[in-house]
């Protein structure tokens, strides 16, 4: 499953919503973990500049490859995703994922991979900053 642009600040992507749609799909007596990542935009650079906001597309036929992939991932029954896209503010939601398995060390270790792949192979981001 993933996510489809949905307003600009991911308002309507609902994580309870998600959770609830993926405890239906999983046999719960072998889930013991639902993770989330909620990207979100900073207002300052990893240097430490000031920033206004963020520039954002996404590859979204990379984005559900990646998904297929993780589905296969050691102890993981359940992902989905969710990739912001166009002129985003300081707070406005970048991404959503969600990571549902069989154990805490596999949920986190996928999360891990999973978020890491989507910054590296799905996002490109250009930052807005205050002298541009």
């Amino acid at each position: 499953m993933s996510g489809r642009r949905q307003g600009a600040r991911g308002d309507l992507v609902l994580i309870d919503e998600w959770v609830r749609e993926a405890k239906l799909l999983v046999d719960p007596n072998a889930t013991g973990m639902f993770l989330v990542h909620q990207g979100v935009v900073r207002g300052t650079s990893r240097s430490g500049e000031r920033v206004l906001g963020m520039e954002l597309t996404a590859d979204r036929d990379r984005l559900e490859a990646l998904l297929a992939e993780a589905r296969c991932w050691p102890g993981v029954q359940v992902v989905r995703a969710w990739v912001n896209e166009g002129s985003l503010a300081v707070g406005d939601d970048i991404m959503k994922v969600l990571v549902g398995g069989d154990r805490g060390d596999r949920v986190h270790a996928a999360m891990r991979r999973l978020v890491a792949a989507i910054k590296a192979e799905v996002v490109s981001e250009s930052e807005v900053r205050v002298d541009d």
